[in-house]
């Protein structure tokens, strides 16, 4: 049986991963912190797969705390790529669409430039980059974006508080991406490393695509909810401390390489969360 470590196993993605990958032993910060390169080497020595799901995913605060992202984002992913290569593990680590700067007009190639334009997305560039020089035959890095999901704060949930609080509300139509739920990523990973894990760079999000205003109005349909009461704005409206990209649509070309299916819409996978009833906590 193939032994499985999820470091971060105690946020909304590393739940669902402990959920999709029997037999995973999980640690989260309390058991690990990735930033201590002599604690991963000593926890992590044993395992045949590392899967990350550890971030400093405080986009907005990045930009003044530059030296914790870096420290967990960059440094962490290369002290656990250094644990694989010389235990001979391999690394699942899972990275975002800040990588880009958002201005494709059409999906973004696993093999497109990195050119990030916040702190965070600087981060997380380099700890691709770092974790790939590390052990470049036995990584594979999982880009993924805006995620939702039972075990955390999400946009559909904040959509149903809001909805309970306010006769209308404005959603930016200007930002394009991919809704993607855990559950369908944690199975995406999971399948990955039945693969045996092909070292490479994959994008762990939904098929098709829609804006946050779009993705609003899904969410307010499958509630039973007016859409009306979803009103179109632009991002000129938010001023925020780190830009957001404003197309995040990433291609899925690595998978039929490896022969996986990309996951599948994300109307279906909202569907079926809303159906559950887990986003209505």
């Amino acid at each position: 049986m193939t032994a499985v470590a999820v470091v971060g196993a105690g946020g909304m993605l590393g739940h669902d991963l402990m959920a999709a990958i029997p037999g995973a032993r999980g640690f989260v910060h309390a058991d690990l912190d990735i930033t201590d390169a002599d604690a991963v080497d000593a926890a992590l020595t044993g395992f045949d797969v590392i899967v990350n799901a550890v971030a400093y995913n405080r986009v907005d605060d990045a930009e003044t705390d530059v030296e914790t992202a870096m420290a967990v984002n960059a440094s962490g992913p290369e002290h656990l790529a250094r644990t694989a290569a010389r235990t001979g593990a391999r690394l699942i680590h899972v990275s975002t669409d800040y990588v880009f700067d958002g201005s494709a007009t059409e999906p973004y190639r696993e093999d497109a430039e990195r050119r990030p334009v916040s702190a965070y997305g600087r981060s997380k560039a380099e700890g691709e980059l770092r974790a790939l020089a590390a052990h470049p035959g036995g990584t594979a890095i999982v880009r993924t974006a805006w995620l939702y999901g039972e075990h955390g704060g999400s946009f559909p949930r904040t959509m149903l508080r809001l909805a309970r609080e306010r006769d209308t509300l404005a959603v930016v139509t200007d930002q394009v991406g991919q809704p993607t739920w855990t559950v369908d990523l944690a199975r995406q990973i999971a399948t990955l490393i039945d693969a045996g894990v092909p070292a490479g760079i994959y994008h762990g999000t939904a098929s098709g695509e829609t804006s946050w205003f779009g993705f609003a109005r899904e969410v307010f349909r499958l509630a039973g909810l007016d859409p009306e009461r979803v009103q179109p704005t632009d991002s000129a409206a938010f001023v925020r401390p780190a830009p957001r990209p404003a197309y995040s649509v990433l291609g899925h070309g690595g998978w039929a390489a490896v022969g996986i299916a990309p996951q599948r819409d994300w109307r279906e996978q909202i569907a079926e969360a809303m159906a559950l009833g887990i986003l209505d906590q």
